[in-house]
């Protein structure tokens, strides 16, 4: 390990000086390296397993990488086994590992497995092959082993129904030999509230009732990395307005049922206003009005300062985002539309990537491991609230490249948010940037109807929002930034 004259650590490996590329770990990358290498020295109650949260943007795949390149080299560890859960994700780790001169292989089932330094398997793969898996990985990995689990919030364990969180229980069998464990995950939390592997479960005592907690071995949250300038802020425009509901065609306006989007606290009338909120045709215009906002806000960008800049809409079905797709079509936007049921889908992202297309319209392939750092606006207009899918839309737009950050000052330019005024969406946008306990329990709704939307004061809505039938912008920034760097970017 060199030391640059700014005093901060920069490490040589092999492949990556042959190759011209000289990385230096950014700070929590070196305390995820000295946080593994204390597990492997010294065995404590804490056990093998590491857990990471860490902001999407941070560079969980490198940091990962890094820490098994560094203890290779002291010998601590011979192999490295990572676990995916798509295609796209495993290509980008093994373009990362090259970048460092290690070679990841991906388990082929149709193919003779050989000895590999590392090895890339799909969490599909693990649950379908766990039975050869358990026999082949003993002799494909001869020596002490760090198992990775990347988004590993998808490997939910559930002793009472083993068959529905198959792909956690295949990772826990499978790795259960290995000397360490690290779970990687930008949202540590699931909707069904159930635990998730290589991650500790603490005991704590809650209102008098004593729950178990994930919580991670190391946290890296959103607005740690704004202020280093890593990542760029978020600003939110949460579109209010009224949603009139009517029993039949043709009703008179009388009869129909008006209620306020940002302020109903019903469950059921919170729902099914956004479902009304999203359509392109509703009379609330709430979907026109956020498309056409963000449309206004991506052309400002282009013409400003980043005229490589790109927009992505989340849809709530196929033909919800053709619907949109045709929208911005009709204004001469150029437009890639993208799902799971499309073969030429990762044809469209790639061509996004390059700049190709001015916006991406997408149902449900833009979430973990998409990485587009042109991306500067994102309207979310789809009846999923989890805050899992909400945080994962929005985070797309947080990331920058090398040029990019070159020639911006820290705290970096914001990208921009534009959604119907949900109260659960604004109530996690609120504390989208800050790290939350995860309890292992179903939560108990409050009298209201509404969950707990996060913390960061989600439940105090706007009453002043709505001035007239056509609703007004709520305008939600970031994270609040030290006073110095507030004046740095005034």
């Amino acid at each position: 390990m060199d030391t640059e004259a700014s005093g901060r650590p920069s490490f040589d490996f092999g492949g990556a000086r042959a190759s011209g590329l000289h990385l230096r770990p950014r700070q929590w990358q070196s305390q995820l390296i000295n946080l593994l290498r204390r597990r492997l020295e010294v065995p404590s109650s804490l056990g093998r397993d590491v857990l990471v949260h860490a902001g999407p943007g941070a560079g969980k795949t490198f940091g990962a990488l890094l820490s098994f390149q560094s203890m290779l080299r002291e010998g601590r560890l011979a192999h490295l086994l990572v676990f995916c859960h798509r295609s796209s994700i495993a290509a980008q780790w093994r373009d990362s590992a090259r970048q460092l001169g290690l070679e990841l292989c991906e388990w082929d089932p149709a193919q003779a497995p050989e000895r590999a330094q590392g090895l890339l398997l799909s969490y599909q793969s693990a649950a379908r092959h766990r039975q050869r898996l358990q026999q082949e990985l003993p002799r494909l990995l001869d020596g002490p082993t760090l198992a990775v689990a990347d988004e590993v919030h998808h490997l939910g364990m559930d002793p009472e129904e083993p068959d529905a969180t198959a792909w956690g229980h295949a990772f826990s069998e499978l790795s259960c030999r290995h000397a360490l464990r690290l779970g990687l995950s930008g949202t540590p939390f699931r909707a069904d509230n159930l635990a998730f592997c290589a991650a500790r479960r603490v005991p704590r005592h809650q209102e008098g009732v004593l729950v178990e907690q994930i919580e991670p071995d190391l946290s890296v949250e959103p607005r740690q990395l704004i202020v280093a300038g890593d990542v760029r802020p978020l600003e939110f425009r949460f579109q209010d307005g009224w949603v009139d509901h009517g029993h039949g065609e043709g009703e008179r306006e009388s009869e129909l049922e008006r209620s306020p989007l940002s302020l109903e606290t019903r469950e059921s009338w919170r729902a099914r206003n956004l479902r009304r909120a999203i359509r392109p045709g509703d009379q609330s215009s709430i979907a026109l009005r956020v498309l056409l906002n963000a449309r206004r806000r991506l052309a400002k960008l282009r013409q400003q300062d980043h005229p490589q800049a790109g927009g992505l809409v989340i849809a709530r079905d196929i033909a919800h985002a053709r619907g949109l797709s045709g929208l911005l079509e009709e204004e001469g936007d150029r437009v890639r539309l993208v799902h799971s049921q499309d073969p030429e889908a990762a044809a469209h992202l790639q061509a996004f990537r390059a700049g190709e297309a001015d916006w991406l319209v997408s149902i449900d392939m833009c979430a973990e491991g998409f990485d587009a750092p042109r991306l500067r606006v994102v309207a979310y207009l789809s009846t999923v609230v989890t805050r899992s899918r909400f945080i994962q839309a929005i985070t797309r737009a947080v990331r920058i490249d090398p040029a990019r950050a070159a020639l911006e000052p820290i705290p970096r330019h914001p990208s921009y948010v534009y959604a119907p005024a949900d109260p659960r969406l604004m109530g996690y946008a609120r504390s989208w940037s800050v790290a939350e306990a995860y309890v292992i329990r179903p939560r108990a709704l409050p009298e209201n109807g509404l969950p707990a939307a996060g913390g960061g004061g989600g439940s105090q809505l706007p009453l002043e929002a709505l001035r007239d039938g056509a609703g007004e912008v709520i305008r939600l920034r970031g994270p609040q930034l030290p006073g110095f760097l507030d004046r740095r970017s005034s």
